[in-house]
Parts: structure tokens; sequence; C-alpha cells
């Protein structure tokens, strides 16, 4: 935002009564002389000066402090996306409540301190809606499989921050070593053709996170 400083010019009252009884006497005429202080100059100061859309602490501009989707909304005094940019990625995860069953999957696999000290990832995170889709048979053992769990979690992080731009036709790198695609424009994409982001660009400190509808599958 354009901040304004407001300037008072103090000018010499002698001075300016002369000035101005020198006038009046040209004019054939007196003119009031106004009091001290309420002649004033204003500049604007353009230093510092902040546009909407940067970043949201993370350095990046534009778009990566513009979330956009269907599910971004969480009920006041619940916690939600607005809370995660100031927190490394899997403490943010931890403290959004649509995201619960993913961070006690991050804690359970013991990726939580792997994630937070990580530098420019991505996150594609399932949402509870996308856990509780999964037959509770299969989740469970999922649950208590770590390595197992461990490589289904990498593989939703990819190297790097891309934008929403670079999801169009993306393909990524994950931790897990595979690779991940997207597809879509505008606010509508698909993570690997079975996910769709329904809350998407999410900044944190170290990550930005795509909220997802599906857990996804390393081929």
């Amino acid at each position: 935002m354009l901040r304004k400083n407001t300037l008072t010019v103090t000018v010499s009252a002698a001075a300016l009564a002369f000035g101005l009884t020198a006038c009046g006497d040209m004019n054939g005429g007196a003119e009031q002389t106004p009091e001290m202080g309420e002649v004033e100059e204003t500049t604007e100061n353009t230093e510092g000066m902040e546009e909407e859309g940067t970043d949201g602490g993370n350095g990046d501009t534009g778009a990566m402090n513009e979330y956009f989707g269907p599910e971004c909304e969480v009920p006041e005094g619940e916690g939600g996306y607005e809370d995660m940019p100031e927190d490394p990625v899997a403490t943010a995860i931890a403290g959004n409540p649509a995201l619960a069953t993913l961070s006690d999957a991050i804690e359970q696999a013991g990726l939580a301190e792997t994630l937070d000290s990580a530098e420019d990832i991505t996150v594609f995170a399932p949402n509870d809606d996308a856990f509780d889709a999964l037959p509770q048979e299969e989740l469970d053992a999922l649950l208590a499989d770590q390595e197992q769990l461990s490589e289904v979690l990498n593989y939703h992080v990819v190297e790097g921050r891309p934008t929403p731009e670079e999801l169009e036709d993306g393909t990524f790198t994950s931790l897990q070593g595979g690779e991940v695609t997207t597809s879509g424009s505008g606010e509508e994409f698909t993570v690997d053709e079975e996910a769709q982001i329904v809350c998407g660009n999410v900044p944190t400190a170290n990550a930005t996170v795509y909220v997802i509808d599906g857990v996804l599958t390393p081929s």
C-alpha cells in the first residue's frame, strides 16, 4: 500500500505578511493573511512501497500468495489455510483441521522433521475426505506399515514449488523417486489423472501445498 506523509510547511509570519501586503498593495487592496500552520504541502513517500499479491513470507510473488479452490474455506475459529504461511509444512499441515489424517500419517511415518527441514518442496496433500474414501481395511493396513506409508507419503512430495501455470501440463519428480503428473488450467487441476486439487497454491514457510481429494498411488 502507498503511504503518504503530510509535511507541514512552517512559513515565517513576517515574510508571509510582507509578501501578501506587497501583493495587496499592487492590486489596490490588502489580502487576508492565513494563520500559521494552515499552509500544507503533501508529498508521497514511495519508499518501501508494497504491492498486493507479494510474497507471504516465502520470497515469491504474485500467485504464490493467492490460494484457490472450492474447499479453501474453513469455519471460523477452527484454523485454516490463512494460518499456514508462517510455519514449515508438516507443522502447518498439523494445524489445519482438514488435513488431520495426513498429519497423523506423517507423524506415524516419522517424516515430520524431514518435511519441516526441507527447502522448496511441494506437497500434494490428501485431505481427510481422500483418506475416508479408501476402504477401511486398506487404510488400516497402510497406516500400520511404516515403510509402505513412508513410500506413499513421499510420492506426494515433489521438488520445487510450481505455480498453477506450471501445473497445466507438468511432470515432477517426487521424493519417492517416481514422477507425478498434473494437468488442467485456471483453478481446475488434476494430479495423476485421478485426484482433483480442491485448495491449491497454499504457501508455508518452506513449501507450497496443493490439497487434493484422493490418495495417490506410486506406480
